[in-house]
């Protein structure tokens, strides 16, 4: 695996300057790598220093160390003995059971969704298809990138469950891995017609049409990928040194 080096966040992102008295929590440091993962800024195979992350957000490494190993509990980063904390690269496998589970989940949230769905959570879904097709109209990847996947916790967060919504942020930031890793540059793998289309479905209050349409969804950002690479042949050892 090729190591690189943390890249520090954006202007999108400020954090404050190197002098300052602002300490930052674990969960908002958790929350920032996840956004830096979920808008592509920290591919697959970075490598994420101790000493740079408490430095960046005036924390202990005793804290940085929680934060890393949460994400390597939930898959997102791999923790190598004596080399330290990566991002993970999930595999092709790895991918499709990931998108297995997605298919099995966002149904159920769907129908959990529509049980209790109001105007105003139909109105903060369509504000949100919105922002896409503005960050589409700007040709802002990674605006794209992030809001897609926010589209899905932000259904979540709706139902009122935290430990779907902890799941499905799981899910959603792997997936955001996999995109990175397995999508063409220049095809972002969320159109966001088919967001409209689920939450009509939603409005309509038409379970059989809205769990179709999330699973054709999920379906579709799979089949955009390419997940047709597999592990190899199996090696023969016998053969090899006889």
């Amino acid at each position: 695996m090729t190591e690189k080096t943390l890249v520090r966040p954006t202007r999108r992102s400020p954090l404050p300057a190197p002098d300052s008295d602002v300490t930052a929590s674990a969960d908002t440091v958790y929350e920032r790598i996840v956004q830096a993962i979920m808008e592509h800024r920290l591919p697959p195979g970075t490598k994420l220093v101790e000493e740079k992350l408490a430095s960046v957000f005036h924390i202990t490494r005793t804290r940085v160390r929680e934060v890393l190993l949460r994400m390597a509990h939930e898959g997102l980063v791999n923790a190598i003995p004596n080399r330290g904390s990566f991002i993970a690269s999930p595999s092709v496998e790895e991918a499709r059971q990931i998108f297995d589970a997605r298919r099995i989940l966002e149904p159920a949230l769907v129908r959990s969704l529509i049980a209790r769905v109001g105007a105003e959570d139909i109105r903060r879904l369509r504000d949100h298809v919105a922002l896409e097709r503005a960050a589409r109209a700007e040709d802002d990847r990674r605006a794209i990138i992030r809001l897609s996947g926010e589209f899905h916790l932000l259904m979540a967060e709706m139902v009122g469950n935290p430990q779907l919504t902890k799941v499905l942020r799981e899910l959603a930031s792997l997936t955001c891995l996999i995109i990175l890793l397995y999508d063409s540059p220049n095809m972002p793998a969320c159109p966001n017609h088919e967001h409209s289309e689920l939450i009509d479905a939603i409005e309509a209050r038409d379970e059989a049409r809205a769990t179709r349409a999330v699973v054709e969804h999920l379906q579709h950002i799979q089949d955009t990928l390419d997940l047709s690479a597999d592990d190899g042949p199996d090696i023969d050892l016998e053969d090899i040194f006889a």
